[in-house]
């Protein structure tokens, strides 16, 4: 007969046993993610080493491109690369976002995939992947923050000199990192955002519109919020529909200028 001690020792047991199980099950899908985390960026770095300015994204067309009253560029990194199209009548809407893109890079490729369309407003949404390159390289934040700072600037110049109006976004906020980021990650990103926020603002005049968007997706804490997020990084379609509705009213009011 059992008596309650082996009993008792025989549950324990068996709690333990499921318990390594599942400490287990944990550790190969952290490796597995870890693995294709991993690929995902040894696959960018090689991709960019084989096209440093993302030219082939957006081949260039041969034909000459008719010019348009309203034909808006979306320009930058990824989070302009996943910006839809506003719901508005009378607008032509071209994406040229590529991601993981510096603007270093960017401002590389205006010529290819800005100049020959024409625009008459260019939508910028850059910076936040040379400020998370200050968790590498710590020592030359005050370097990344200035060439950031010049590229954008150049950027502009190129724009208005097609006669391009420009709608400055400032750089979204970001949200909350996961674990398996937290190593290559710091505190300083999000305080870079908002220093390089408040460059932005100041570069406003009548061929630059800045529109702030940080305001507009930040939560309580200063994070990307929750239910705007795709990722730490990201914006989900409800984000970009609630950033629309703000990008329109800047649209309208070119338009009537």
């Amino acid at each position: 007969m059992i008596d309650g001690a082996m009993m008792r020792h025989y549950f324990s047991g068996r709690m333990l046993n499921v318990l390594l199980f599942l400490l287990l099950i944990a550790a190969i899908a952290l490796n597995i993610e870890l693995f294709n985390q991993a690929k995902k960026y040894y696959l960018e770095l090689n991709q960019t080493r084989l096209d440093p300015q993302g030219l082939s994204d957006y081949p260039t067309d041969p034909r000459p491109i008719a010019p348009a009253q309203s034909r808006v560029i979306f320009f930058g990194d990824s989070r302009a690369a996943a910006w839809t199209d506003p719901d508005v009548q009378g607008y032509e809407f071209i994406n040229r976002g590529i991601g993981s893109q510096t603007t270093a890079q960017i401002i590389q490729r205006f010529s290819a995939h800005v100049r020959p369309l024409k625009p008459q407003v260019v939508v910028l949404q850059l910076g936040i992947n040379d400020i998370k390159t200050i968790a590498l390289f710590p020592d030359r934040k005050a370097e990344i923050l200035a060439n950031c700072r010049s590229n954008i600037e150049k950027i502009i110049k190129q724009s208005n000199a097609l006669g391009a109006t420009v709608i400055l976004t400032t750089i979204f906020p970001v949200g909350e990192v996961p674990l398996q980021r937290k190593p290559f990650w710091s505190n300083e990103i999000a305080e870079a955002v908002k220093e390089m926020n408040q460059f932005l603002a100041s570069l406003a005049n009548d061929r630059v519109i800045i529109f702030d968007a940080f305001p507009i997706l930040i939560d309580q804490k200063g994070l990307l919020r929750s239910d705007y997020r795709s990722d730490e990084l990201h914006l989900n379609d409800r984000a970009y529909e609630v950033l629309n509705q703000e990008l329109v009213k800047s649209l309208v009011k070119l338009k009537r200028s």
